[in-house]
C-alpha cells in the first residue's frame, strides 16, 4: 500500500491536469502516506498501465497509469518523439471525445519539445482524414486521438507510420520501451511552434481524393444519415455536395458531436438500438438508403429498405461482399488484390476468384490488410470497415467511412435507377457463390480473466460437433497458422462449409465469436436459403454458449 501511494503522490506531483490532480488529492486525503488511502481504488490505477500496441492506446479516463490522462499521453508523445527523431514531421488529429483537443494539444507540445516538427488538424474531422492526410503530407508518422466506438468514459491514441496506415510490429514495441525510459512529464522540454492544418489544407483535398472512388454517374437516392454524435456529419455532407448527391437527411438528435453519445447506450452501429432513431428518420423520410458512421467515421453502416415496408441492416460482410464486386468490376488489371481479415466472410475469396484477382487473408485490424502487398484495391473487415480503392490505388491506407458511404451510395443509386436494391444486389451475390450468412456471438466482461478461462475452456475441451455439424478441424490461432503470425484465437472448420473463430476483442473487454454458414441456393428463390441458415446461426450460437461455458 505504501508503494502505490508514493507512486499516485509522484504521479500528481508531474500532472498538468487539475481535475486529475484533484482525483488523486481525493483518494489520498482519506490518509495519504499513513496508508488509509483508496487500496481498491489506488490498485486499479497504479497496479498495472496501458499497454502500448498495434491499437496504440485504449482506456478509460482518470489518473495513473492504468488510465488515459495528460500524463499519459504526454509519455506516448515523447516515446514516438524517441523513435521517429528531431526533425521529423508527425501529422496530429482529434475527435470529439473528452479531452481530445488537449491530449492532440499535449501531443504538439511534447513533438515540438522534442525537436520535431507537429501539424495539428484544425478542427474535429473523421480519423480517415488524418489517416490520408499522413501520406498526403508526407509525414513521417500520424496521431490520432481517439476511442472509435468505445464508450463515452473512454478515450484512445492511434499512431500512424509514413505509409499513412496503423503502425504493426516492431515497431510498436519500439515505441512501447521508449514510453518506458521516458522519466517525469513536467521535465519535458516543451513547444509551442506548430503548424494548423485548415480545412483547405487537407479536407478539401481528401475529398478531391475520394472523387476517384467507383462511385459511378447515379445520384438520384435519398439517404438518411447519422453521424451517432461523432464527428462525421459535416464530413460526409460536403463529401456529398462535392459529389452531386443531394446532402443525406440527419437524425438531428445525433448530428453533433457530442462526448456523452446520451442517445445510445455504446456508440457503435452494430449496437443493438444504436440504429434505432436513424432508422426512424429513413421511414419518415421514405430514405432509399440508410448510412451511419461511428463516432470517429472511420467505419460505415448501411441499411436498405424491405419490399414490404421497414428496413434491414446489412452486416459488415454483406457490405464488404458488394463492395468488393462493385469495386472489381469498376476497376481493371489482372494483379489486382483484395483483402479481408480471417474473421470476416469466406466469401471475398470466391468474388476474387470468379473475378480472376488475387485474395489475401490476415489477421484482424486494418493495420494487416494495409500490409497485403501491391494492387491492392480493396479491403475489409466485417466489424464495418472498409478501404476502397480505383485503379488510381486507395486515397485512404485505413479504414475510411465516408468514401465507404460516397461509394455505397452510388451503388445504391444504379440500383435504384434499374429498379432494383441493394438487397437485390445481395440476393444475385448468393445465387452466384451460394448464400454466405454470418453472424457474432459476443459477452462483455467486467473481468477480462473470464474471456481466458473460456478460451482456455475450448482448448482442454475442443468441441467434436456443433449444431448437427461435425468439427472437421481445430486450428489454434496461437501457434501461428497459414503464414500468419501468431494470435489469441481458436478456429473450427465445420462441416458443410461452417466456421467458427473464437477470440478476445482487442479493443473492448469482449469475447468475440464469428460465425458463418454457406447455404445453397436452388432456383431464382434465395428465400428458402436465408430461413436455414438463419436458423443454423443460431443452431451453433446455443451450442457454442455451451461450450464456451457462457
Amino acid at each position: 500500500m505504501t508503494d502505490l501511494v508514493r507512486l499516485a503522490e509522484e504521479w500528481r506531483d508531474q500532472d498538468p491536469d487539475p481535475e486529475t490532480r484533484a482525483e488523486l488529492d481525493a483518494l489520498l486525503e482519506r490518509g495519504g502516506s499513513h496508508g488509509h488511502a483508496d487500496p481498491a481504488a489506488l490498485e486499479d490505477r497504479f497496479g498495472a498501465k496501458l499497454e502500448f500496441g498495434t491499437a496504440g492506446l485504449r482506456g478509460a479516463l482518470g489518473a495513473g497509469p492504468n488510465r488515459m490522462n495528460r500524463v499519459t499521453v504526454m509519455r506516448a508523445a515523447a516515446g514516438l518523439a524517441r523513435v521517429l527523431g528531431p526533425g521529423r514531421h508527425v501529422v496530429i488529429g482529434y475527435d470529439g471525445r473528452h479531452k481530445s483537443d488537449v491530449f492532440a494539444a499535449d501531443t504538439a507540445r511534447v513533438l515540438t519539445g522534442a525537436g520535431l516538427h507537429a501539424s495539428v488538424m484544425a478542427a474535429r474531422w473523421p480519423t480517415p482524414v488524418l489517416a490520408f492526410a499522413v501520406r498526403h503530407l508526407g509525414a513521417d508518422a500520424g496521431v490520432m486521438v481517439t476511442a472509435s466506438h468505445n464508450p463515452p468514459q473512454d478515450n484512445g491514441y492511434k499512431v500512424y507510420w509514413g505509409d499513412g496506415a496503423q503502425i504493426v510490429p516492431p515497431i510498436d514495441q519500439e515505441i512501447s520501451a521508449a514510453i518506458d525510459a521516458v522519466g517525469r512529464v513536467d521535465a519535458l522540454p516543451l513547444g509551442e511552434d506548430w503548424q494548423t492544418l485548415g480545412h483547405d489544407d487537407i479536407v478539401v483535398p481528401y475529398l478531391r481524393a475520394l472523387a476517384a472512388l467507383p462511385i459511378g454517374d447515379a445520384r438520384e437516392i435519398a439517404v438518411a444519415y447519422t453521424p451517432l454524435h461523432g464527428v462525421g456529419g459535416a464530413t460526409v455532407s460536403e463529401a456529398f455536395r462535392v459529389a452531386g448527391f443531394e446532402v443525406p437527411v440527419t437524425v438531428s438528435r445525433q448530428a453533433m458531436p457530442d462526448p456523452d453519445f446520451p442517445t445510445v447506450a455504446f456508440p457503435n452501429p452494430e449496437e443493438p438500438g444504436a440504429m434505432d432513431l436513424a432508422l426512424e428518420l429513413a421511414a419518415a423520410t421514405r430514405a432509399d438508403l440508410v448510412i451511419a458512421n461511428d463516432p470517429d467515421a472511420d467505419r460505415c453502416a448501411v441499411g436498405a429498405p424491405l419490399p414490404g415496408g421497414g428496413y434491414r441492416m446489412l452486416t459488415g460482410d454483406e457490405v464488404g461482399g458488394l463492395l468488393a464486386e462493385h469495386v472489381l468490376r469498376h476497376t481493371s488489371g489482372g494483379d489486382r488484390l483484395v483483402a479481408t481479415s480471417i474473421v470476416s466472410s469466406s466469401l471475398l475469396a470466391k468474388i476474387a476468384a470468379g473475378h480472376g484477382v488475387r485474395h489475401a487473408e490476415t489477421l484482424t485490424g486494418f493495420k494487416w490488410i494495409m500490409k497485403t502487398g501491391p494492387g491492392l484495391v480493396f479491403g475489409y473487415e466485417e466489424a464495418l470497415g472498409y478501404s476502397v480503392g480505383s485503379d488510381a490505388g486507395l486515397p485512404v491506407h485505413d479504414k475510411d467511412g465516408v468514401g465507404a458511404a460516397l461509394t455505397v451510395a452510388g451503388m445504391a443509386a444504379a440500383a435504384k435507377r434499374d429498379g432494383r436494391s441493394l438487397l437485390d444486389l445481395l440476393d444475385d451475390q448468393a445465387r452466384r457463390y451460394g448464400l454466405h450468412a454470418t453472424a457474432q456471438l459476443s459477452a462483455r466482461v467486467e473481468d477480462l480473466s473470464l474471456i481466458a478461462k473460456a478460451i482456455e475452456r475450448l482448448r482442454t475441451h475442443p468441441p467434436v460437433e456443433l449444431a448437427g455439424r461435425a468439427v472437421e478441424s481445430a486450428e489454434d490461432l496461437s501457434q501461428g497458422v497459414a503464414g500468419l503470425p501468431p494470435t489469441e484465437g481458436l478456429r473450427y472448420r465445420l462441416s458443410g462449409g461452417a466456421r467458427i473463430i473464437v477470440r478476445p476483442s482487442g479493443t473492448e473487454p469482449k469475447l468475440k465469436c464469428y460465425l458463418e454458414v454457406v447455404v445453397p441456393v436452388e432456383g431464382d428463390d434465395v428465400a428458402p436459403a436465408r430461413a436455414r441458415a438463419a436458423q443454423d446461426l443460431e443452431d451453433l450460437k446455443k451450442d457454442l454458449a455451451v461450450a464456451l461455458g457462457l
